[in-house]
């Protein structure tokens, strides 16, 4: 006799919040500080400002499908249960972009700081050993990844703490713009809002999370209501965050042009507030926050590969395994491990363009999905109804358009390519689009189909 095996509901708003800000990395800021500062001409604040306010909406809208379809599988599922079945297999195609990639950037940049300061070890060493250590949290269970998470994410705060007190004497002593109060670095005689639009579109990265935290429906208590209290606090809190801390750092250095590398802007600003001790302490919390978020990002694509897998999208007997001791998708999470090795053989700027692409896609999809779902096939059309459920997705729908269409040329080359890929995989499975993909079984009992 097979026994059945289902994931375990397990975590609150609290555990929610915390792989939240966990995957979002409060230090991310500083990773893509120096590179915005230039595209948006010193308007780094500002870029954040149109990104927060885009998420917003966007946030909004997973909240509410989230509440309608509190399963794992997030944008797929919300698009394929809503619109189309042809569209949903598109989106989780596009969203594993994404989230299959956001893990090895994180080892990446993991690597390169690591390397600066131990040039002896070898590079590679770094990326496999993280890529082991992240595999091993996965596997144990999100009851342990939570409490890691929670003890590496105050640290980092702690350092936002210590980077904010540092930034405030050095300004009032004269250091940078020598004062905490000034618009310029909101708007300035060379920023516009082609460059603050265009530096926007790249922190629409640094908001990555909120969205993932749909991904745990399944292992969470009463998802209808904690999920998207937890999307909208999340995505307001590091924004805030985001804003001021950017702030600060273009008050301290404030000629953009004069970085020496601009992919360690964030270097140059922390030894100038707090010497080469604050400077060994920022670098340390860098790689806390890259092995946090790869962490949670690991543990989230395999809750996507799960819902497509017992969805009969991907082979099922693979994809849909859950270990019957620790009750996560080991399979998953194992060859999200492989893939990750990847990162040996690629750069920064060829997965930032694929996460980019899959990210938007994704963000205005659901937005649609609210549409569809509540507006059209709901039918609340009332005034409340057209505010909700129109109104508000639609102009995160266009905004999330906007950005995508702001994307540099390599992003829309990489990501046409994948996105044809899953389109010839797709035409495969529904020979040429005759049959409808298989649909998500969107019942509290759906897991009882996983066998071990």
């Amino acid at each position: 006799m097979e026994k059945t095996v289902q994931l375990k509901r397990s975590l609150n708003f609290f555990h929610l919040v915390l792989l939240g800000l966990a995957y979002m990395a409060p230090l991310t800021i500083f990773s893509t500080f120096g590179i915005v500062e230039s595209i948006s001409k010193g308007a780094t604040p500002s870029a954040y400002i149109v990104a927060l306010i885009a998420m917003l909406f966007t946030a909004y809208s997973y909240g509410r499908m989230g509440k309608a379809y509190p399963i794992a599988g997030s944008a797929y599922s919300y698009t394929q249960k809503s619109i189309s079945s042809h569209l949903g297999f598109m989106v989780g195609w596009a969203i594993l972009m994404d989230y299959l990639f956001i893990p090895m950037i994180n080892f990446l940049i993991l690597a390169l700081y690591l390397t600066e300061y131990f040039p002896s070890v070898p590079f590679s060493v770094w990326i496999v050993g993280m890529i082991i250590l992240v595999t091993i949290f996965n596997v144990v269970g999100m009851k342990v990844t939570v409490t890691m998470n929670m003890i590496l994410l105050g640290f980092q705060y702690l350092v936002l703490i210590f980077f904010v007190i540092l930034s405030v004497k050095s300004l009032l002593g004269g250091t940078g713009q020598g004062t905490v109060f000034s618009l310029t670095p909101f708007m300035s005689d060379q920023t516009s809002l082609v460059t603050i639009f265009s530096g926007a579109s790249i922190l629409c990265l640094s908001f990555l999370g909120f969205d993932a935290l749909t991904t745990f429906s399944e292992e969470t208590i009463k998802p209808e209501r904690t999920i998207p209290r937890a999307i909208m606090f999340v995505t307001i809190f590091a924004g805030v965050c985001f804003i001021f801390i950017s702030y600060l750092a273009h008050l301290i250095h404030p000629d953009f042009t004069s970085y020496k590398n601009l992919d360690t802007a964030a270097i140059e600003v922390a030894k100038m507030i707090g010497g080469n001790f604050f400077n060994a302490m920022f670098v340390a919390a860098m790689v806390v926050c890259c092995f946090t978020s790869a962490t949670a990002s690991h543990a989230s694509v395999s809750r996507i590969l799960f819902a497509m897998g017992r969805d009969s999208v991907i082979p099922k007997k693979f994809f849909a395994y859950i270990h019957p001791k620790f009750r996560t998708p080991v399979n998953n999470i194992l060859l999200v491990g492989f893939f990750a090795l990847a990162a040996l053989f690629t750069d920064l700027v060829t997965i930032t363009s694929f996460i980019n692409f899959g990210a938007l896609i994704a963000f205005t999809f659901v937005n649609l999905s609210v549409i569809s779902h509540y507006f059209f096939k709901g039918k609340q059309r009332g005034f409340k109804g057209f505010i909700l459920y129109l109104l508000l997705p639609l102009i995160g729908a266009l905004i999330s358009i906007k950005l995508w269409s702001d994307l540099d040329s390599k992003s829309m080359i990489l990501g046409g390519m994948w996105t044809a890929i899953g389109l010839a995989y797709l035409a495969f499975k529904t020979k040429f689009f005759r049959v409808q993909p298989p649909q998500i079984d969107f019942t509290e009992d759906s897991g009882k189909d996983v066998t071990v």
